[in-house]
């Protein structure tokens, strides 16, 4: 259990920070970006979330939950595991992308199929789902790009590929199962 008594320690003052295993790196370094945009992702999600109801704000819930594991697995640069360690490190599971994928294949079964692009609006509901996919794909690329400096949990990669997919198909829910998708209509305002 994690027990936060103080909020501020001052060891950030220096313009570093602590990674789970309690490396210090700069707090501009490219794994404390990722999980940072992580982070973001899943206050984005919170301001979504305002606006779901039952099911959807269920599966919401648990890509909240996902995403604190997410940003866990990439606090942690160590791989291996350190048999010393206090705690183990949570890492991403194919479980937990194979989830996404099942409940996107479940949710696009009733979506006709698009016949063109569509612009991120809507619903309210939609509108913050379509933002929550643009921060979780730049979570992805901040990622991926990690995974070419360092080593990366290649299931936490995965999840964030999925995610995106995931939130563009629940914006569509959110949007009367797609019938009040907003389309794009190419040169429309030429």
């Amino acid at each position: 259990m994690v027990v936060l008594n103080k909020i501020y320690t001052k060891t950030g003052d220096d313009g570093e920070t602590a990674l789970g295993n309690g490396a210090r790196v700069a707090k501009h370094s490219m794994r404390v970006t990722a999980y940072g945009t992580v982070d973001e992702a899943n206050a984005t999600l919170g301001l979504a979330r305002l606006h779901a109801e039952g099911t959807l704000d269920e599966r919401l819930a648990m890509i909240q939950n996902d995403l604190f594991d997410l940003g866990a697995d990439l606090c942690r640069p160590d791989m291996e595991l350190d048999a010393e360690a206090e705690y183990p490190p949570l890492r991403m599971t194919e479980g937990q992308v194979k989830r996404l994928e099942s409940e996107i294949d479940e949710m696009n079964a009733g979506l006709e199929p698009l016949r063109s692009f569509i612009l991120p609006g809507g619903s309210a509901l939609a509108a913050y789902l379509h933002l929550c996919r643009t921060v979780s794909r730049r979570a992805e690329r901040e990622t991926v790009e990690l995974a070419t400096m360092e080593a990366v949990n290649p299931s936490a990669v995965k999840y964030l590929n999925r995610l995106s997919d995931w939130f563009f198909v629940a914006a569509r829910i959110a949007n009367d199962n797609g019938k009040a998708d907003v389309l794009w209509i190419p040169g429309a305002n030429r």
